[in-house]
């Protein structure tokens, strides 16, 4: 199968570079589909289950746990049954179809499956004007609110990547793609991504 996953930091367009790239290759795309799963297996409340993945991650646990806990029995813990069924679930799913699968650690969780690993980042000026115009009506955030609000996600989701690897989180050494989007238009970077991906699947015999 061909898989390819998008790790971004928030802002900066790696959802719809992944909503793109899903399009233009003729991939199934999985993002908030995931969470859905997850709150249907569980039967846990889906904002719930979201704000577990998004913020709440156990910490305390060792990195070789967060590595291989789909075989550990699931204990009456919320977090770990959450967790427990996101790993499942991601695996199904890159058994069965071509596929982009965006955040998630689905980087990690897939390693075995040989997938395309791309981060998504841009500077901060960028990202501040990305949120504002995908921003509700209602959003009224100062520039300092909004700075302050994508720090507090990017290193929500820098502490989950941590819980799963010992590889820094938009480190280059754990992707095969990073991509700036600083100043970019996200549709012409998803037509050369696209070839781009194309080329290391036909290069790493990925069919």
């Amino acid at each position: 199968m061909k898989i390819i996953t998008v790790s971004r930091e928030f802002g900066s367009g790696g959802r719809e570079l992944g909503k793109r790239l899903a399009g233009l290759l003729g991939f199934e795309y999985f993002d908030r589909e995931i969470v859905t799963a997850i709150s249907e297996q569980t039967k846990l409340n889906e904002n719930y289950v979201e704000s577990i993945i998004e913020n709440h991650l156990p910490f305390n646990f060792p990195v070789s746990f967060g590595r291989t806990f789909s075989y550990y029995p699931i204990t009456e813990s919320s977090a770990l049954k959450i967790l427990s069924a996101q790993h499942k679930i991601i695996k199904e799913i890159a058994s069965k179809e071509n596929c982009v699968i965006v955040g998630r650690s689905a980087n990690i969780i897939l390693e075995e499956y040989n997938p395309f690993n791309i981060f998504v980042y841009a500077e901060m000026d960028s990202k501040i004007k990305r949120c504002r115009e995908r921003a509700a009506t209602e959003e009224h955030l100062t520039d300092n609110e909004m700075r302050k609000k994508i720090k507090q996600v990017d290193s929500y989701r820098a502490k989950n990547h941590a819980f799963v690897s010992d590889t820094k989180w938009g480190a280059k050494e754990g992707y095969h793609l990073c991509i700036n989007t600083t100043g970019m238009e996200i549709k012409k970077i998803a037509e050369f991504t696209a070839q781009y991906s194309e080329c290391w699947f036909k290069q790493h015999g990925v069919e």
